[in-house]
Order: structure tokens, then sequence, then C-alpha cells
């Protein structure tokens, strides 16, 4: 069985990418609980240290203004995202069409599926992904979950409809 689509990248897209896989690691989760403590910082002081609830916000607002920064750059700056990726997904694994460059993966090298409101998310390294925006699938989501959830490692998969 073969699954094909094209993706066209967005910034939106990519901005969901990043924004999950930031705040699903160490860097994410610890510059938010920086940023939130020294809000409360500011609540519980007497008299209220301003300083606190300025760099709170800083802290607070950074991360996410500068991955959509960086997904805006990434989408405009990278051949790869000019042009549609034609993707097939087979019993043997995901191939990605880009014009004449071919690259394929085999399920065995996939290290995690997951989901956001956006994206089906297919991690094939610990930084490196395949992205298929909803979007882009249409009918064909449901085909697409079936065969990651087929060809997977069940523990490794974690995707809502």
């Amino acid at each position: 069985m073969k699954i094909e689509f094209d993706v066209k990248m967005t910034v939106g897209k990519m901005y969901d990418y990043m924004l999950y896989h930031t705040f699903h690691g160490m860097q994410g989760i610890l510059g938010e609980m920086v940023g939130i403590l020294l809000i409360i910082g500011f609540v519980i002081t007497d008299p209220h240290k301003w300083l606190y609830l300025i760099f709170g916000l800083i802290v607070l607002f950074y991360l996410p203004v500068a991955l959509f920064i960086n997904a805006a750059r990434q989408v405009r700056l990278q051949p790869a995202f000019q042009d549609k990726l034609h993707y097939i997904l087979s019993d043997e694994g995901i191939e990605v069409h880009l014009g004449e460059q071919v690259d394929s993966q085999p399920w065995e090298n996939m290290q995690k599926a997951v989901s956001t409101s956006k994206n089906l998310i297919i991690y094939t390294g610990k930084n490196t992904a395949s992205l298929f925006p909803r979007a882009d699938l249409g009918d064909q989501e449901v085909a697409v979950i079936e065969m990651i959830s087929t060809h997977m490692d069940p523990k490794k998969v974690n995707i809502r409809i």
C-alpha cells in the first residue's frame, strides 16, 4: 500500500513544529518556569520589585518570539521549502521527493511519531523530523495515521486524531 501527498511548508506549520519541539524539552520547560518564578517574585516582594516583572515577561515571551523569527527565516531561506515536497509512505518507509532529489527512511529508523493540532510529526533523529501538516493531508489523514501506527512500535506513536 502507498500513500502519496504534497506538502507546502509555511511559517505557521514550521512554527507549530518548533513550539512543540521546544516546549516538550527541558530548555523550553525550564525557560518558562524561570519566567513564571520571576513574575511570582514580583507579586510576593514588598515593595514590588519591578525588575522581576520586567525580566519575567522578557523570559516568557523571548522564546516564542525567537522561534517565530527562526521559523520564518528557515522557511524563507531553505531551498527545500520553496517548492512542494512530495511524500510517499509505503510498507518500506517514507520517501521525500524534491525535484530530482529523493531521500528515503525505513520505518525502523523512525524514532517517534507525535501530533499537534496542525501537524503530524515523525522524528527521524533527535532534532530532525518530517512534518505532515493536517491541512495538506486532507482526507488522507486517517490513512496516514494508520500507516504510521501499523509500521512503528506502538510505544513510539503518540498521535491524536
